[in-house]
């Protein structure tokens, strides 16, 4: 099974965006998106860093994706 890998923000917006998320708001470092069936997600979004293994495991849960999901997504999008 494959692990989990860092990535840059740019990227998880890019795929989330790709299956339906939008950014509704931004605050600071963390940028809120909303799917239009309802489920919504948080970013944390610091240029040069990558978002951690925990907060991809977050976001993958609030967005209802498995991670096989997420894995098919990335190579598929990146």
């Amino acid at each position: 099974m494959d692990k989990i890998k860092p990535l840059p923000a740019k990227k998880v917006i890019r795929v989330l965006e790709k299956i339906g998320f939008t950014q509704i708001r931004q605050k600071g470092s963390h940028l809120f998106m909303r799917h239009p069936d309802g489920r919504t997600t948080l970013i944390t979004v610091h240029p040069g860093e990558d978002i951690g293994k925990g907060l991809i495991r977050k976001v993958l849960s609030d967005a209802k994706l498995t991670r096989d999901e997420w894995f098919e997504l990335i190579e598929r999008i990146l």
